[in-house]
């Protein structure tokens, strides 16, 4: 049900023909346009106009009442946000992030006139690609089965698909957590990822894309450790996110710079306060463990967790402490961001001066 991807075709109007005796001009051929819009779906585009197929309207012709010839209307196309537009080459041309945004799609002909022998030119055709990004504050990263569709459920009002078995997720679930104060963080569920992500195998690029537009991230690991099949190996807790982070790093090397969270769930399980000591030993010292995976694993940069949470999505251990520390990093980033804008508007006023 859930569409990240759509393929239209945009047609800008043909201008109106010009009037050659009295040197009238044709009108401009209407513009498409992309809108972006909140509450909106490239699923709803595609029901709404199965063709994919946006025309804008052609130029009123010049005449004896009115030399100037009206502009075609222009064809709004209503998007999501988080829209990036890409060429049939792949090519990106533009993108939508707020409410509101425009990106001119196909530019209507020219109307007739003196230039064009009073000739009317058709207007700019193509075919673009429309490509979500998922926008959310904080995006859910970690391997199938480490409780990330749980851990949602729990923080927030969403209600994903959850089953035992590896991928539940095939599709991103927003969710978002409620404070006390009606402040809201919006958390994205994202499939899971599985190694070799960062090569389009599993999910691959389909995830990886949406970690692209989320503020930070909040890695969930399982503390026993990770196997998808009795075909692959097994992987311990350490070096689950190591591998989290080199599929990051290589679809991406700026995605691991990005603020992160760690919450280590399944903290009910038998041995897991054992594993979990063990873990922050590794955690502390990285370096001295890196030996444990193969070299072409290792990433070249570990990521920093501003936080390390023990959690169970199973009896609720430490879920109140996340949303607290999700706030907090949250709310430290925007008055980074503040104080980044105040420091460059100060600088700006200074040089003018």
């Amino acid at each position: 049900n859930f569409i990240d991807s759509l393929r239209v075709y945009v047609k800008g109007g043909t201008g109106g023909m010009g009037y050659p005796n009295l040197g009238g001009e044709g009108g401009r051929g209407g513009d498409v346009w992309f809108v972006a819009r909140e509450r909106t779906t490239l699923k709803s585009i595609r029901e709404k106009y199965p063709q994919k197929r946006f025309v804008a309207g052609t130029g009123a012709n010049s005449s004896v009442k009115a030399l100037k010839g009206e502009k075609g209307k222009d064809c709004d196309v209503y998007v999501p946000l988080g829209i990036s537009v890409l060429d049939d080459d792949g090519k990106q041309i533009g993108e939508l992030n707020a409410a509101g945004e425009r990106f001119l799609a196909a530019r209507g002909g020219l109307g007739g006139s003196l230039a064009t022998n009073f000739l009317p030119c058709k207007g700019q055709r193509r075919t673009v690609h429309l490509d979500l990004k998922l926008i959310a504050d904080v995006g859910l990263v970690g391997f199938p089965n480490a409780g990330k569709s749980s851990l949602l459920s729990k923080i927030s009002h969403a209600k994903p698909e959850i089953a035992n078995y590896a991928f539940t997720t095939i599709q991103p679930e927003l969710g978002k957590i409620m404070y006390a104060d009606y402040k809201q963080i919006s958390v994205a569920d994202l499939p899971g990822l599985i190694e070799g992500a960062h090569a389009n195998k599993g999910m691959g690029h389909k995830f990886l894309k949406h970690v692209e537009r989320t503020k930070q991230l909040l890695l969930v690991v399982d503390i026993s450790g990770f196997q998808l099949s009795m075909k692959t190996q097994f992987r311990t807790a350490f070096e689950t996110i190591l591998l989290l982070t080199k599929e990051l790093e290589l679809y991406k090397e700026e995605l691991v710079t990005k603020p992160a969270l760690l919450a280590i769930n399944k903290m009910d399980l038998p041995c897991a306060k054992d594993n979990l000591d063990e873990l922050m030993t590794q955690l502390e010292n990285p370096q001295d463990f890196l030996h444990l995976l193969e070299e072409e694993m290792v990433p070249a940069n570990t990521l920093e967790f501003r936080e390390v949470i023990p959690i169970s999505t199973y009896t609720g251990e430490g879920i109140e402490e996340l949303k607290a520390c999700i706030r907090k990093s949250i709310d430290e980033q925007a008055e980074q961001v503040n104080e980044e804008y105040r420091k460059k508007k100060l600088l700006l006023l200074r040089t003018s001066k």
